[in-house]
């Protein structure tokens, strides 16, 4: 097939979305589809550069819509060459020009929410949920009412997304994201990760992996070290991810008020073989988020074989506790508390066993192929099924 993917930006800084538009693509490109992604990137920015797909960057205004004059023309011109479209997110321009090109065309569209219909924005940002309220009806209901179908990447993500608008309906299909299995060419990495950052030897070092942003309970994680200032276990945290709405300086500062006596790391953004050698060093995984519709982060630590310690407001985390893959807890102080504590006093025998259990987890429910053959068995099904 050729599948046109479509999405507001290939920025990497910009969370989750990207990568897994960019994973999905590259698993349908190894199944010999032939994938081209549109995004309202500047045809200048410098991560383009790196995208192994056709890609066309068309532009958009500077406004957070990311209107885009040419979209239109373009899908008009060139949309017609493709056998499935892929709409990732909502609430932006290019999912309303697919629905105006689409809608009525015999190619079919399918939308991908990404957790753009979680209650929790309501809830945390009332006034944008109002402006949404009034552009909801004319637009975005109806790009996921007339989609073939909007496929969400979890069940807790389908049954969050029925909750915000009163006004919903939509056929609704589940396929997993992925990701791919660690390279194992980053020989060393360890040693280069704990070379940089020196005072993470010989300590258990907690890493969260992610954009520094209020929904992802960083500030938490800082509380919660703390009531374990007379642990004898020797912890640390790293905090790697890009900052955006600058969080940096307000968790050193917590940190720096709160006189932790563990080592607190803030790396920026890790790739490549610092990626990897975090992984390797890191004692577990933790992700304390009040809301996190897929955690790719969260998939890419099981492949580690790194146990887990998330909160229940991470879609996937009945999978990770069913697989017995980390802990799972609530997203205030006393969970990530508790997930903290529990982890410490977890004996080495039962640490390696859910290592083990982390392997499995991923190989059995996040590999990017089987990602990749989930969305292509609802690519393909017959119209009757849809209707």
């Amino acid at each position: 097939m050729k599948i046109l993917q479509l999405a507001r930006t290939l920025d990497p800084s910009t969370g989750g979305v990207v990568r897994a538009v960019l994973l999905l693509s590259g698993a349908l490109a190894q199944a010999n589809h032939e994938v081209e992604i549109v995004s309202l990137d500047l045809p200048d920015s410098p991560w383009l550069a790196a995208t192994k797909f056709k890609g066309h960057a068309l532009g958009a205004t500077r406004s957070g819509y990311g209107y885009s004059a040419s979209l239109m023309r373009w899908l008009r011109t060139e949309g017609g060459r493709f056998d499935r479209v892929i709409v990732n997110g909502i609430w932006q321009y290019h999912s309303l020009a697919a629905w105006r090109r689409y809608a009525a065309s015999p190619i079919p569209y399918y939308v991908f929410p990404h957790g753009m219909l979680d209650p929790w924005f309501r809830r945390t940002y009332p006034l944008k949920h109002l402006k949404k309220w009034l552009y909801w009806p004319w637009a975005d209901y109806r790009v996921l009412r007339d989609a073939r179908a909007v496929i969400f990447t979890s069940e807790q993500e389908r049954m969050e997304a029925r909750k915000s608008f009163w006004l919903y309906g939509c056929r609704e299909r589940i396929s997993p994201l992925g990701v791919e299995t660690p390279d194992p060419g980053h020989a060393g990495s360890r040693e280069l990760f704990l070379e940089k950052y020196p005072a993470l030897r010989n300590t258990r070092i907690l890493l969260f992996l992610g954009r520094l942003h209020l929904k992802k309970g960083c500030d938490l994680l800082l509380d919660a070290l703390a009531r374990q200032r007379n642990s004898s276990e020797p912890l640390s945290l790293v905090l790697a991810g890009p900052d955006q709405e600058g969080w940096a300086e307000r968790l050193r500062g917590q940190s720096a008020r709160l006189d932790l006596p563990f080592p607190i790391v803030l790396t920026g953004m890790l790739e490549g073989a610092m990626k990897a050698g975090a992984f390797e060093a890191a004692d577990a995984f933790i992700l304390p988020s009040h809301q996190e519709n897929f955690g790719l982060s969260v998939v890419e630590a099981l492949a580690a074989g790194l146990p887990v310690l998330i909160s229940n407001c991470v879609n996937i985390w009945r999978e990770i506790d069913a697989d017995g893959a980390g802990y799972v807890d609530t997203d205030d102080l006393a969970g990530t508390t508790r997930l903290i504590e529990r982890w410490v006093q977890t004996s080495p025998a039962l640490r390696d066993t859910m290592r083990n259990n982390a392997g499995k987890c991923f190989a059995r429910r996040f590999e990017i192929h089987r990602a990749a053959n989930s969305l292509l068995e609802v690519l393909c099904e017959p119209l009757h099924k849809h209707r």
